[in-house]
């Protein structure tokens, strides 16, 4: 329906409605700028109240307050919300008046829409409707914007923030720890003021070396609902703290196990002091506070129950740790135990052990001098889930050396559990004398060192051994040290002396057969272990330098005893595969490097070092002239040639790889000359090692070679081959005169020789090349099946004979080839030094700032980026 205005023209339905929203949105404005101010008043109260109850004013307070703080909060709430009776809803002038105003309207351009002109006439009314149309274009961009309701006027003194701040506080607090409920304010306050007086903390500590927070369980949003809510998951052995403070009666504190009908009561904690108390005080089952703590180990399913309140807990076993021999025990040159081992525990392993009992059964009325000899394991860092190592131990001198043994390795983790291995029997190591009469003494010793009930055998040895004195004793110190020996053990009256009497003989039986040599390597031993044992312990830096020079004198003594007895006996200096020692630069480096590790705080990493320097020792050989000269003289012989064929045939493959490679470049391009290809590319390109020439930029040979010429190169490798092949069975003969079956390995590669001989005539490269490196491959296999002969005989290096395989690559930890190895075989691998690391990292370095250069052609930086392996 078209509406008119006072002077009778009509009005468009789109302004109207335009019109009339503005409106409406000025009388929302004008209504709020009327309420803000006045609830402004009741709005603080209502925060006021909320803090009160959040803060536990209203679970506190005694009954008669209570009544009159809620009555006094209801009747401000009443006064406050008189004013906002006398808010009224604004008029459509006044809604006009504040558009007009806050847009700055000119000619009261709303009102004028509804005005009439108080002349008549064509001309006036023309005006006045040009007037109103100019009016209501400016309407059409009107914004009423926010109420203002001058908040600041009615409250100068900005108290309207303190109530916020009041209920922002006092709700963080009651969030916390649910101090108090808004609630409170319509329940009676007798109950609550009951249950304030006494406090309960309870918490939850796992065993600490699960490296697990404590849980505090009280204080929690689901306290209430303990019964409902899932399982609190803690470790095995945990420790749960309940701590009561406050006057009144005693608590119960109980815990009830899964599948027990009687819950466990949990008494207050008496003669332990708890980890809040200061130390120095004496601890009793209540604290000078009237805290009473109640203690209990988690060590199965169940719930926990103190004043109502419970909570369910579910168990993480700890599980029992593995432990298993990696490889079976063996022993090393100077007859120490080597054990290699593997371990693991869900927290980690605290230590580990061997078990050493004798297979044979004693007397019934035996009574051994020793106990089962001691084995501790170095695990490789200090509570390590997964361990694996090897350690070596010298148990020679206990006389269960050289007997029948079960071996057990046995893991305890930090909760005492314990977890055994399968048992391994050997024969214990034991020093092999190559002085009948230091076999003689140590035999006595041995005897009643077992048994003690068998020193007059023992003494019957000493006795035989001294009949003749002038023909198996010719050195007198000897003879009188072992008659001093006879007197220690017919004037020893208990275990004490016997042992002392065991000792002196020991001692003797090494004086006999190395001299200083011993005495100097024991001295050693001793040291290492006093060091091992520190660095376990975590020793003070002072006592770790104390034992580092300690360890630097007896390895110093060590190595001159062992430089005299190689001066003693010539035939030790003439043969290099039994001169293996150590030169006394390489200890003090490794030396050095076990302090700074120790000082730096890698214990761990020095304890692995110093195992890997014991190894060395243990296996260095003293001076020990190994058994059948002639025959590892002959079959080292053997292994010589095998390693010069390999390297040869390794050669060969190499040249004919080059030659095919630069033939079928040739083939391919058409071109027998390689002048055209630097016309091609231009002679300032970067040369890519990847392409034909040399990658120092020198000139390749084959470069200036044809097609032709280079076929008829291949074929005169023809005789090389051939010539290898024949090598090949002269070895193969050789081996068999020593009593070595040349395995397949050998036949194949003979085989294979064979064929690239003839491809080699035919000028077919690529089929050489394939059949060399078979060749190659099938040597490695032959030459595997002869050392396992040859270890099976006894000839090769085996077990306790020569220097053991300390890595993969056959390289003892300073990184150098052992002597008595064998012959390379084509399969070691070069582990880079440090100087070689800082020296490719300088290469590395100088690539990248060479990328970085914007002045570097396209070409170049292709190639920089090929050798940053970077597309």
């Amino acid at each position: 329906m078209t509406q008119f205005r006072q002077d009778g023209t009509p009005q468009p339905r789109s302004f109207l409605r335009m019109l009339a929203t503005k409106r409406f949105l000025a009388r929302l404005i004008l209504l709020a700028e009327q309420f803000l101010p006045r609830a402004l008043a009741p709005v603080s109260l209502v925060l006021l109240f909320l803090s009160a109850g959040w803060l536990g004013l209203f679970r506190l307070a005694p009954f008669w307050l209570h009544v009159v703080v809620l009555l006094a909060f209801v009747a401000g709430l009443f006064l406050a919300l008189l004013p906002l009776t006398r808010i009224r809803w604004p008029d459509i002038g006044e809604a006009d008046r504040m558009l007009e105003d806050r847009n700055q309207l000119p000619h009261q351009a709303i009102r004028v829409q509804d005005d009439a002109p108080a002349t008549e006439g064509a001309f006036g009314t023309a005006l006045w409707r040009e007037h109103q149309a100019r009016m209501a274009r400016l309407v059409h961009g009107l914004g009423t914007g926010l109420p203002r309701p001058d908040v600041a006027r009615h409250d100068p003194f900005a108290l309207r923030a303190v109530p916020i701040l009041l209920a922002c506080v006092a709700f963080a607090y009651s969030y916390s720890n649910r101090a108090g409920l808004v609630s409170d304010a319509f329940r009676l306050p007798e109950r609550q003021a009951t249950a304030a007086d006494i406090r309960i903390d309870a918490w939850v500590t796992p065993p600490a070396y699960t490296g697990r927070a404590p849980i505090f369980l009280t204080g929690r949003e689901d306290t209430a609902a303990a019964d409902k809510q899932a399982a609190i998951t803690v470790p095995q052995f945990s420790d749960v703290t309940v701590r009561i403070t406050g006057p009144g009666q005693e608590t119960q504190v109980s815990y009830a196990d899964s599948g027990s009908p009687q819950p466990t009561i949990i008494p207050a904690a008496a003669g332990k002091q708890s980890s809040e108390q200061p130390a120095g005080t004496e601890a009793t089952g209540t604290a000078p506070n009237g805290a009473r703590n109640h203690l209990f180990k988690i060590t199965r399913d169940g719930t926990l129950s103190v004043a109502g309140q419970r909570w369910n807990f579910k168990i993480i076993p700890d599980s029992v740790p593995g432990i298993a021999f990696d490889g079976a025990p063996r022993p090393t040159a100077n007859a120490s135990l080597e054990i290699s081992f593997l371990a693991h525990d869900d927290y980690g392993i605290s230590q580990a052990w061997a078990e050493i009992k004798p297979l044979d059964d004693p007397a019934a009325s035996a009574r051994p001098l020793y106990p089962p000899p001691e084995y501790r394991l170095d695990l490789p860092r200090r509570n390590p889930r997964e361990a694996k190592g090897t350690t070596s131990r010298n148990l020679s001198e206990h006389p269960l050396s050289g007997k029948r043994v079960e071996i057990t390795l046995v893991a305890r983790d930090a909760a005492g559990q314990e977890g055994r291995s399968v048992p391994e029997e050997m024969v214990l190591p034991a020093r092999r004398f190559f002085e009948p009469l230091a076999a003689a003494v140590a035999e006595q010793r041995q005897v009643f060192a077992l048994d003690a009930n068998q020193l007059p055998r023992a003494i019957d040895l000493n006795d035989a051994l001294t009949l003749y004195p002038e023909e198996t004793i010719p050195n007198l110190t000897h003879f009188l040290l072992i008659q001093s020996a006879r007197t220690r053990m017919e004037l020893a009256r208990n275990d004490d002396m016997l042992r002392d009497a065991a000792d002196h003989l020991w001692e003797i039986a090494l004086g006999i057969e190395d001299g200083d040599l011993s005495l100097a390597e024991r001295r050693l031993r001793d040291a290492q272990q006093a060091l091992s044992d520190a660095l376990e312990r975590n020793a003070s830096d002072e006592e770790i330098a104390r034992l580092m020079q300690e360890l630097r004198q007896a390895m110093q003594e060590y190595m001159r005893a062992l430089a005299e007895q190689a001066a003693k006996n010539p035939a030790i200096a003439a043969n290099p595969d039994l001169n293996n020692v150590l030169r006394q630069q390489d200890l003090e480096k490794m030396m050095d490097q076990i302090e700074n590790l120790a000082r730096s705080g890698a214990r761990d990493q020095a304890r692995q070092l110093l195992s890997e320097l014991q190894r060395m020792m243990n296996n260095l050989q003293a001076g020990r002239m190994q058994q059948g000269g002639e025959q590892n003289s002959a079959m080292r012989q053997q292994m010589d040639k095998l390693g010069q064929l390999m390297q040869q045939q390794q050669q060969l493959m190499d040249e004919t790889f080059k030659l095919d490679q630069a033939l079928r470049d040739r083939m391919q391009r058409g071109d027998p000359l390689q002048g055209e290809d630097n016309e091609l590319f231009g002679q300032d390109m970067p040369q890519d090692p990847g392409q034909q020439g040399d990658p120092n930029g020198q000139p390749n040979p084959l470069d200036d070679m044809t097609a032709e010429q280079l076929k008829e190169a291949l074929k005169q490798l023809r005789e090389q081959q051939e010539a290898l092949g024949k090598q090949l069975g002269e070895l193969q003969k050789g081996l068999e005169e020593l009593g070595i079956k040349p395995g397949k390995g050998f036949g194949q590669a003979g085989r294979e020789m064979k064929d690239a001989a003839g491809a080699l005539g035919q000028g077919q490269g690529e089929r050489a090349v394939g059949s060399q490196g078979r060749a190659l491959q099938a040597l490695r296999e032959g030459a595997q099946d002869m050392m396992n002969q040859m270890q099976a005989q006894g000839q090769g290096p085996g077990p306790g004979q020569g220097v053991p395989q300390y890595g993969q690559n056959g390289r003892d930890p300073l990184g150098r080839r052992q002597q008595n190895a064998g012959p390379d075989f084509g399969n070691q691998v070069k582990v880079p030094d440090e100087i070689d690391t800082q020296r490719a990292r300088q290469i590395l370095d100088a690539i990248r700032r060479k990328l970085g250069d914007n002045l570097s052609p396209e070409v170049e930086r292709q190639y920089l980026e090929r050798l940053l392996d970077m597309r």
